[in-house]
């Protein structure tokens, strides 16, 4: 197995049923149920120096969701470039979350999900089979779909046990 199989493959073990599809609507409800029990303060927690505060993780989550978006569409539709790959951390520093209030950022993210589940429930099943190459790497339609699944649950996993937890909230 490459490397790039074990980095996709670890975010495709993350996704608790076979119905990924469905896992999208979940792990939505999952992320929109924590973060709206969040307080603004709250939301500006990091668990250590230097890592993401819960509002970056959440602008994170609809950011790298944007970009699977895009792949999707584009591979879906045919698409032949390599499509490039991005830098989440130079993305992170760029965002300025941390001047967003966390309900506006929280807004987002209802809105790029919406996007991706519409996206992704109104391709016809061939599509999902099409391939691309983002990065250097060729990838399917599906398994991009899957990734924004796996991811959100990976993340969703972080802020259980590096966030709450030492929030006291576990």
């Amino acid at each position: 197995m490459t490397d790039f199989q074990k980095y996709i493959q670890r975010y495709l073990d993350q996704i608790p049923s076979g119905n990924w599809l469905n896992e999208l609507q979940i792990s939505a409800d999952k992320t929109i149920g924590i973060y709206s029990n969040l307080t603004e303060e709250q939301s500006n927690f990091a668990y250590t120096e230097g890592k993401w505060t819960l509002k970056g993780l959440l602008l994170h989550l609809s950011d790298t969701e944007r970009v699977f978006q895009y792949r999707i569409l584009a591979f879906a539709r045919g698409e032949k470039n390599n499509l490039p790959g991005f830098d989440e951390n130079e993305y992170a520093n760029q965002s300025f979350a941390s001047e967003r209030t966390l309900e506006s950022l929280l807004d987002e993210y209802k809105l790029v999900r919406k996007s991706s589940q519409i996206l992704l429930e109104t391709l016809q099943p061939s599509a999902l089979q099409n391939t691309g190459t983002a990065n250097g790497h060729e990838i399917s339609v599906e398994t991009i779909g899957k990734l924004i699944v796996g991811h959100n649950y990976h993340h969703l996993n972080i802020i259980e046990e590096r966030y709450l937890s030492k929030l006291g909230w576990i």
